[in-house]
């Protein structure tokens, strides 16, 4: 067995199953990424993501119990708008206006 492998298997056993490629590190699947110009979200972005799908989620809801269809897709425009959008900056600008479109909608 070579040297390699040996370590391998005594330093990470699940992962020196036959067949399944080797992995040493999770480093090296970022640096991977990150040639392929890919990053990870910041966790900024990751609250906002959720903290506007939450609200998103609450005003589809809403909409839809209501029968009101602006503030129905306004939720889902809110639930959905993160997945095309990749600058922390802009997630908040687009999530801001669009929960002003519901605090105006409701008046």
């Amino acid at each position: 067995m070579p040297v390699e492998q040996h370590h391998i298997e005594r330093c990470a056993p699940h992962r020196a199953r036959p067949g399944l490629p080797i992995t040493i590190g999770a480093m090296d699947d970022l640096a991977a990424l990150q040639s392929l110009g890919l990053e990870l979200p910041s966790p900024t972005y990751i609250v906002g993501a959720i903290v506007f799908g939450l609200v998103g989620w609450v005003a589809f809801r809403y909409g839809r119990k209501q029968k009101k269809p602006r503030t129905l897709w306004l939720g889902v425009a809110l639930m959905l708008y993160p997945y095309a959008i990749s600058r922390t900056w802009m997630l908040y600008a687009v999530g801001v206006a669009l929960c002003a479109g519901l605090v105006l909608d409701r008046s």
